[in-house]
């Protein structure tokens, strides 16, 4: 819809945090999480006429600002060492569909394999994210909430 106004669509500032997920995740779970994540999203922006740009917030683990403001994380596609990881790859595989003969979205496996944006389910029928994604949890502070008398929640300066 905002590229129908005449506008440019950028992705700003983009990490995929990992660190929240369940701890019974292990960290292939992770990686494959935050690998998909990477890669549809970028999928997605490529195929929309408007998509103009992307920016990571960083590259390395190592600096990231996820640290500093809120908690330990993995969000970028290079780790601690400034090597590749597994959502490198993903970014990677989403940039190769614009190749001569790529199909943009298109997962490895050439024609016959499905593709993310024209999908939302697997082969075996499991939703997208299905093996990673979890519900939402039950909001954490109810009680600070309710007991809450200075507008409802909002911050002080509002």
């Amino acid at each position: 819809r905002i590229g129908g106004l005449g506008l440019k669509v950028n992705i700003s500032e983009m990490d995929v945090r990992i660190s929240k997920l369940p701890a019974s995740a292990c960290d292939e779970l992770k990686s494959a999480a935050q690998t998909q994540i990477y890669q549809d999203i970028l999928s997605a922006a490529l195929s929309e006429p408007a998509f103009d740009g992307i920016w990571l917030w960083g590259f390395a683990d190592r600096h990231t600002w996820v640290k500093n403001f809120y908690y330990d994380d993995a969000p970028l596609i290079f780790d601690e060492k400034y090597q590749k990881k597994e959502s490198y790859f993903g970014v990677h595989n989403a940039l190769k569909t614009l190749c001569p003969g790529g199909r943009v979205g298109e997962m490895s496996g050439g024609e016959s394999a499905q593709c993310f944006l024209e999908q939302d389910v697997d082969e075996n029928g499991n939703a997208w994210g299905e093996m990673w994604m979890q519900p939402e949890p039950d909001e954490v502070g109810n009680e600070q909430k309710r007991d809450d008398t200075t507008k409802e929640g909002q911050p002080d300066w509002l």
